[in-house]
């Protein structure tokens, strides 16, 4: 037996150090994993329900081979795998995460992202953490001495990986994911279980080629993967990181600055560089401050206000204060880094004012009351649930003037019965006696607007009628031709129930089967080499 082992410090650091690992690994899966396929409830459940297995079977495995073969350098040899391992996924995760995405597309019709989300953790995290998940039953083999203390040893093996799993929660959420990112957080907890098993290899005597060799890899893989970048293809991006939220990117193009949250879908805000309108969703959502009647307002010399739930950069406030003079914007975004992305990347002026709240939370803060609510708040890909429910939108009204609008952005249209607008659309109406929807042209955002004047359609037309603007009035007329009087259905959601990631996810898989038909055309047809020609 080695020197150290006699030191029961050691083992119980040992045990301590791979809970505090464990834990750090699973936020940093999420982190990993959240650009490609969102970091909803369905993906955090795919993570939780991965890591289970493998901590089960290493259980299992460490328990048995240990009365097999009670030498602890088995041990030790399997963390100093794990600690090369989990260097290496900020090197390789991304590329494994796509090259998993590849092979699914072509063969996976429904719950893509589900299935894409749980291979890509099964070959990433389930090794390691199967080897990690062997070293509890190895130390109560190796930490017993008689029959006696079984139980207090058990417990304090116990509780020093649970200490540590509470550190490697809290540490990586607060401290090295939002400062030094999710690669360098991998790189410091394989760093950590790496000392670990070289400070046993090197405290006596026998080969050291591995421990040597894991040295050499580790080094290797912070070289390269300290600065990782998820979008590795696109070289036209002038920030990319992470916040404790989101990840974060800052596209430019010859016609836009862009900000997305997801690698693969979505676009949270635009800034159009050489236009007034983006030709997106906050064009049509313009229409809002005329349904509250913003012209007649401001003829009578009155000011309106705007409260927009889901900031980002500021593209819908900054376009209506444009239109607007004189109207007073309110801000709520949750993120403080997408704010001060806002400020440095969307001109977003520094006086107007950006709560960093939860939406909803803000709502249960303050009594003012607005002539016009936008809410854009995302999560990812998906809505969050409690911005989703009848409670929420009851919360909104009460924030509502008697003729004020609520504005909607609804960004996956959803076809079909029972699709997330639906249940969207039939819990707004709950609350709202006039409720109307536009389908925003070339784009697969809806809007709703919903108010509790129901000579909504009506004060818009006469609102617009008094626009110089030729520009924005062309515009609003587009949008009234386009709205549609919605008649509610039987679908509901509240805070007991919003199925809103089941439904997002049903949507998303309509759009990448709509993306790919053509690619698995070319695929049946040609075969792989048919596709890379057609890209």
């Amino acid at each position: 037996m080695r020197p150290i082992l006699k030191n029961k410090l050691y083992l119980y650091l040992t045990e301590f150090f791979a809970g505090m690992s464990v834990m750090a690994v699973e936020l940093g899966a999420s982190r990993l994993l959240a650009p490609y396929f969102s970091s909803s409830q369905i993906v955090w459940t795919i993570i939780i329900g991965t890591i289970m297995i493998a901590m089960a079977l290493g259980n299992l495995y460490g328990g048995r081979t240990a009365d097999r073969d009670p030498n602890p350098d088995r041990l030790y040899r399997r963390i100093l795998i794990a600690a090369v391992w989990i260097a290496l996924i900020p090197v390789l995760g991304k590329y494994v995460i796509l090259g998993v995405s590849a092979l699914l597309i072509f063969s996976v019709n429904t719950n893509y992202l589900i299935w894409a989300a749980f291979a890509a953790c099964m070959v990433i995290f389930v090794y390691p953490l199967f080897l990690l998940g062997t070293v509890t039953p190895s130390l109560a083999k190796y930490t017993m001495e008689n029959l006696e203390d079984n139980a207090r040893i058990v417990g304090t093996l116990g509780a020093a990986n649970t200490v540590g799993s509470i550190i490697g929660t809290f540490v990586p959420t607060f401290v090295t994911i939002p400062a030094a990112g999710t690669s360098v957080t991998f790189l410091i907890f394989s760093g950590i279980l790496l000392l670990l098993a070289l400070l046993y290899f090197f405290s006596g005597r026998g080969k050291k080629g591995g421990a040597i060799a894991a040295i050499v890899l580790f080094v290797m893989s912070s070289l390269l993967g300290w600065r990782s970048n998820f979008a590795f293809w696109k070289d036209d991006l002038v920030y990319e990181g992470e916040s404790v939220y989101n990840y974060l990117q800052v596209e430019e193009t010859e016609d836009d600055v862009i900000l997305s949250t997801n690698v693969l879908f979505g676009v949270q805000s635009i800034l159009p560089k050489n236009a007034r309108f983006t030709g997106m969703y906050y064009d049509y959502a313009m229409a809002a401050p005329y349904m509250a009647g913003a012209a007649e307002k401001q003829a009578a010399g009155e000011a309106l206000d705007l409260l927009v739930l889901g900031m980002g950069s500021g593209t819908y406030g900054s376009q209506c204060a444009a239109c607007l003079p004189g109207l007073r914007v309110d801000g709520v975004e949750i993120d403080g880094k997408i704010t001060f992305l806002a400020r440095k990347f969307f001109a977003m002026p520094a006086e107007l004012p950006v709560a960093e709240y939860d939406g909803r939370a803000f709502l249960n803060a303050v009594d003012t009351k607005y002539d016009v609510i936008m809410v854009d708040a995302y999560q990812d890909i998906t809505i969050p649930f409690q911005m989703a429910s009848v409670e929420f939108f009851t919360l909104v009204r009460e924030h509502l003037k008697d003729d004020g609008v609520m504005v909607v952005n609804m960004n996956m249209r959803g076809a079909g019965e029972g699709s997330i607008n639906q249940y969207l659309a039939d819990t707004i109406s709950a609350v709202f006696p006039a409720v109307w929807t536009a389908d925003v042209p070339r784009n697969t955002n809806r809007e709703l607007f919903a108010s509790q004047n129901t000579e909504l359609i009506e004060r818009l037309e006469r609102n617009v009628e008094r626009i110089e603007d030729g520009e924005l009035r062309g515009l609003l007329t587009r949008v009234q031709s386009g709205l549609t009087r919605y008649e509610a259905g039987p679908y509901r959601m509240t805070d007991d129930k919003a199925p809103v990631e089941l439904l997002s996810m049903r949507v998303i898989d309509e759009l990448i089967r709509d993306e790919v038909a053509y690619y698995k055309a070319v695929y049946e047809q040609y075969g792989l080499e048919g596709v890379i020609g057609s890209l």
